[in-house]
């Protein structure tokens, strides 16, 4: 009976609907003892907990070349809230903001609502999906305000190398615009290519960046991220940049709290056999997904991924009957074989 198919979901990178993923005890153990000591029930602090951002502050410095300090990060709902933050902020009349295609549809979908006009700048396939740096020049005017990197990829599962995110950070500094370094997936890595992280390069040009507990600690639905200033020359933080992100703060509600609490706890006790074992399996699914769809004739995969939890497929629409494009073979597949792709 076709009415008692299990659908199969593989268009959100939510790792927690695979029976395989699940987090470490240490991060359920520090969130029941955060629940149970009864002292995080109420609000916290619109910028998050002190605790909990100094915790991100020190988690994130140990992959660069200078201390960030608490007051540099702002604890926000998953990456998403990020998202809408650093757009709402760095919104002004008649701005625009450069984003990555293949990209996460959700910066359109908030430069929309802050009238901020996209300009896409196309990845390259053909070269690891990598920026065409002469064409972010060419987008970029006296009104872009940010551009935006995805690291490790979503949702083309690429990992950029430390010489290719310099030139990155040359190419902001040289047209004079800010870097939102999207990093949800940070340390998601398991391919050839280790992961780097874009504060590194916040010497060069100030960099913002966007993450969250939800991959690399499986735990998406505890709705933890953060928003991070990397610029240790001073150059975009000024009072009124920080009046701005305080305002937003105070506008919008924070994480669950007790959720913030236990964070210094699940930072310093997970060990480090359980993101070994991550990637393992992700490295895993990785390669059997590249395999199995190098043996269908009308998909093509460009790149073989090399970190995220996403791939990204060509479909050779010739090959296949009655199917329009994208749209028309995701929905169909859905209808027919009960399993949920996202078009792009």
């Amino acid at each position: 009976d076709e009415r008692k198919r299990e659908v199969i979901s593989l268009g959100i990178g939510d790792p927690t609907a695979h029976s395989c993923f699940h987090t470490t005890n240490e991060a359920k153990e520090a969130v029941v003892e955060s629940l149970l000591i009864d002292k995080f029930n109420g609000y916290s602090p619109s910028a998050g907990l002190p605790t909990t951002r100094k915790a991100i502050a020190s988690y994130l410095s140990r992959d660069l070349c200078y201390e960030l300090s608490q007051e540099d990060v702002y604890i926000t709902v998953g990456c998403t809230q990020a998202i809408e933050m650093a757009l709402s902020f760095l919104a002004k009349p008649n701005s625009n903001i450069l984003l990555p295609r293949p990209g996460f549809p959700t910066y359109a979908l908030c430069a929309s609502f802050r009238n901020i006009e996209v300009r896409y700048y196309d990845l390259l396939p053909q070269n690891n999906w990598q920026l065409n740096l002469e064409a972010i020049e060419d987008l970029v005017d006296q009104n872009t305000i940010a551009i935006v990197i995805i690291n490790p990829g979503n949702p083309c599962g690429n990992v950029y190398s430390y010489d290719h995110l310099k030139k990155i950070a040359e190419t902001a500094k040289k047209v004079k615009t800010l870097i939102i370094a999207d990093e949800v997936y940070g340390h998601l890595a398991f391919g050839e290519t280790p992961f780097t992280p874009m504060g590194l390069f916040s010497s060069i040009t100030p960099i913002l960046t966007l993450g969250s507990l939800s991959k690399r600690w499986l735990i998406p639905g505890w709705r933890l991220g953060w928003f991070v200033i990397n610029d240790p020359n001073c150059i975009f933080k000024s009072p009124k940049i920080i009046e701005r992100i305080n305002n937003y703060c105070d506008l919008c509600a924070s994480p669950t709290t007790f959720i913030q609490a236990a964070v210094p706890k699940i930072i310093e006790n997970t060990k480090e056999d359980f993101f070994k074992n991550t990637l393992k399996m992700l490295k895993k699914n990785s390669d059997i997904c590249y395999e199995k769809i190098l043996e269908i004739p009308c998909l093509n995969c460009p790149y073989k991924p090399q970190g995220s939890m996403v791939v990204m497929v060509n479909l050779n629409i010739i090959l296949l009957q009655n199917i329009i494009d994208d749209m028309d073979f995701c929905f169909k597949l859905a209808k027919e074989e009960y399993v949920i792709l996202l078009p792009g």
